[in-house]
């Protein structure tokens, strides 16, 4: 059984920072791409940070760009997202997504990723 699992958020003030992980079970995903998601209350999920199989390519959400930084361990079939100077605003549940096409490009939607984990609260307080 496939399984994405995110850990690493909790309750942080702004300014903080906190580190991001999603481990994969159940089958590879080092040829594929990865991407973060967020979804606050009342809100839809948003595209957040994406990642090439080979982490060669990187994309952010203007949003996060200078803050966040998406990465991946394709040995332990991990992804991370590293968020500093952390704001009010970022507070969301943050779900992490892979794609089951192989050496495909970063991707932005969330209709374009395949799998998902149950996410990981991340709260910043002002």
């Amino acid at each position: 059984q496939v399984q994405l699992v995110e850990s690493g958020g909790g309750l942080v003030q702004a300014g903080g920072s906190l580190r991001l992980s999603c481990a994969a079970s159940g089958r590879s995903f080092s040829n594929q791409a990865m991407g973060w998601f967020r979804q606050a209350p009342g809100k839809e999920r948003v595209f957040v940070a994406a990642i090439t199989w080979d982490g060669g390519i990187t994309t952010y959400a203007d949003s996060v760009k200078g803050r966040f930084t998406i990465s991946r361990n394709n040995a332990k079939n991990t992804v991370y997202l590293q968020m500093n100077s952390l704001k009010p605003e970022d507070t969301a549940v943050y779900r992490c997504a892979a794609d089951l096409d192989a050496y495909g490009p970063a991707l932005l939607r969330p209709s374009d990723y395949d799998y998902w984990g149950q996410g990981t609260q991340v709260t910043v307080s002002s």
